[in-house]
């Protein structure tokens, strides 16, 4: 009789304890955590959501493509070039982990800075910079082409560019939107960010903030 009152004990304290912690683990610090969230710092909890025109339009933390649409036989689009463009949308080749800002999984080519694959996908992505973004009366150098040009980020999903990039860009940019360069470089630096607290990381460039100013600026011209 004692081993079935203390085993019923047993079995109603572990019961008690569950449903205890059940609701502080799974109710009560959900609820105070979210509430904490939502109150101080609602931008970041939300996603750091980018809105335009009254919706969302994306992520400050996920890069976007811009691209035209694909044309019949072609495996890869071709970049939209009156937008600013972002790092490499696919570690620079065939990358099944991350292809096209696909976020189901973030990832790089995990290849090594002696790869003679990942040395020939720079030396072409380098090339293509500078066709890109060479117009009339502005030529851009291969030494002028900074390593984000050409390289993807770690994630793949990076939405920052350099600033040195965003530059090689603004006369492209300025030539296909019918604006004047000027305005278009104003736009660039008051989109550039400084470093974080004055000295964690680097000055950058969040291209969908930019792209957004710079649909806004078109439309206004």
């Amino acid at each position: 009789m004692n081993t079935v009152t203390n085993t019923a004990r047993l079995l109603g304290a572990g019961l008690r304890a569950l449903l205890v912690l059940t609701l502080v683990t799974g109710v009560i610090y959900p609820l105070v955590v979210t509430g904490i969230a939502q109150g101080l710092f609602n931008d970041k909890a939300n996603g750091s959501e980018i809105t335009s025109g009254g919706r969302v339009v994306g992520s400050s933390l996920i890069g976007q493509g811009y691209n035209l649409p694909l044309k019949e036989g072609q495996e890869t689009p071709a970049p939209d070039l009156k937008w600013f463009q972002g790092r490499p949308q696919n570690g620079l080749g065939t990358n099944s982990v991350n292809t096209q800002y696909s976020i189901i999984l973030s990832g790089a080519t995990n290849r090594s800075g002696d790869n003679a694959e990942l040395i020939q996908w720079v030396k072409d992505a380098k090339a293509a910079v500078v066709k890109d973004n060479s117009v009339p009366g502005y030529c851009v150098k291969p030494s002028e082409v900074p390593a984000d040009a050409v390289t993807s980020s770690g994630s793949g999903l990076d939405p920052d560019i350099t600033p040195e990039y965003a530059d090689i860009q603004v006369h492209r940019v300025a030539e296909k939107n019918g604006l004047a360069v000027a305005g278009v470089q104003a736009l660039v630096d008051e989109q550039t960010e400084g470093r974080t607290l004055g000295f964690i990381g680097e000055p950058r460039v969040n291209v969908l903030e930019l792209n957004i100013a710079l649909k806004e600026l078109v439309a206004n011209s």
